[in-house]
């Protein structure tokens, strides 16, 4: 008999060993953090009319991100928690289910977006503070420009609701697409953006990206991105750009600025008769093994991004992918809360926040071991949590970076093992 189940969802895989009861020395670093941030809020909020009563604003932060720390499955211990052992930074407060869940469906998503907004310029002075190594291909790129960013978009494709309130309320398939704007260097988002339709091409964004566009910013995106136009505009507001050329594309060779057996880089007019690119492009193909990889950008000067360098960029746009398999498997963002607008971007952005605090964790053990953050392993530093949170309430650990960088702990994988053999441009993407 045909067997016709449906194929599972890779990111509704769920996984064991998150982190354990709360700890005071980690509750400590995540309010010194946010407290300044949420304050920072502390006017908007009241502007929009809500009510100072006890679920107010620090403490559906800290019981939002609690639900996330703690992997809490439902509303319901959620506030079996808040009652009995707080959240994070706040005391226990006595709070009922159906005030907790419509305070969840009420509350404003935007102020999640606020206080990330206003935690980012932070977290990248801590990054600019520590020591450790970047990669060869970045340490190059910002050499001459001020951020680079990856970009892209997922979709976000089931609906589990946690909220009572909304047991009535009909649940769709597919509940929204997001696109996300990460600074490669940092790891950081600096922008998300959220379409109701899960199946809205990545063009639908073009315009947001544009409103980020200037001169000092280097664009990294795949081919879903692919619009003379947008490149064109791209240029014209003074960023440049790396992407895949598509593999049907038609162009005209300007001149060659490099040919030999294993790279061959030129500057091309891309287009035909039916459309063409309005500024003058640089095509790279570099060949490893039997195979061309092929590159677009508008940086034409190799002294600025050599042919290698513009390789490893794109290759290193894996990074955003990444980023999604976090807050996605990770982080439960493939399990969302609520079918309400508000719901769903409440926990996008509080996914989001936290995926920011798990950066600046991971990037503090890199600078501990001096490897580059690419050897870390942000889903091990986050299962690791665990391991240490145990340790601490048995008096054997007091900090939990030191505890992942010691060499007695390594067995548990915040380290990424090196690769055996040389990785080709885009082993790690097609797109």
């Amino acid at each position: 008999m045909a067997n016709h189940k449906k194929p599972r969802n890779p990111d509704h895989v769920r996984r064991v060993n998150v982190p354990g009861p709360q700890d005071e020395t980690l509750q400590k670093q995540f309010e010194e953090l946010l407290s300044p941030a949420i304050y920072a809020q502390s006017a908007f909020y009241r502007s929009l009319n809500l009510r100072d009563r006890i679920l107010n604003l620090p403490l559906m932060i800290a019981a939002i991100l609690a639900m996330l720390w703690r992997q809490i499955p439902s509303v319901c211990e959620l506030t079996k928690t808040l009652n009995r052992e707080g959240a994070l930074w706040m005391r226990p407060a006595k709070v009922s289910q159906p005030a907790l869940s419509k305070r969840l469906l009420a509350f404003p998503a935007e102020l999640f977006q606020q206080v990330l907004h206003s935690l980012l310029p932070k977290l990248r002075e801590r990054w600019q503070a520590r020591q450790r190594p970047l990669p060869e291909s970045v340490s190059c790129a910002l050499h001459h420009f001020e951020r680079i960013y990856a970009v892209d978009g997922s979709a976000l494709e089931a609906l589990f609701r946690k909220l009572n309130a909304l047991k009535d309320t009909p649940a769709g398939a597919l509940a929204g697409k997001i696109c996300t704007v990460i600074d490669l260097a940092i790891r950081l988002p600096e922008q998300i953006w959220y379409n109701a339709d899960a199946l809205a091409h990545d063009t639908n964004f073009l315009s947001k990206i544009l409103s980020m566009a200037h001169a000092g910013v280097l664009w990294i995106f795949d081919r879903g991105f692919y619009d003379f136009t947008f490149f064109d505009d791209l240029i014209e507001r003074g960023s440049h750009f790396i992407t895949r050329l598509k593999s049907n594309a038609v162009f005209s060779v300007q001149s060659a600025l490099c040919h030999t057996a294993e790279i061959r880089d030129r500057l091309i007019l891309l287009g035909g008769t039916q459309g063409a690119c309005q500024h003058t492009l640089r095509l790279i193909e570099v060949r490893f093994g039997s195979t061309w990889y092929s590159y677009l950008t508008s940086v034409l000067d190799p002294a600025i991004l050599p042919a290698h360098v513009v390789a490893d960029l794109y290759r290193r746009r894996w990074r955003i992918e990444e980023a999604f398999l976090i807050v996605k498997r990770l982080l439960n963002l493939a399990y969302l809360w609520t079918g309400s607008l508000n719901g769903v971007l409440l926990q996008v952005w509080a996914t989001w926040l936290f995926f920011a605090l798990l950066i600046d964790l991971g990037d503090a053990v890199a600078e501990e071991l001096m490897l580059p953050f690419d050897r870390i392993s942000l889903e091990m530093v986050f299962r690791g949590l665990y391991h240490f949170t145990q340790a601490h309430r048995r008096g054997e650990a007091t900090d939990p970076i030191q505890y992942l960088s010691a060499p007695e702990n390594q067995d548990l994988g915040v380290v990424k093992r090196l690769r055996k053999k040389s990785v080709p441009p885009l082993a790690l993407s097609t797109a």
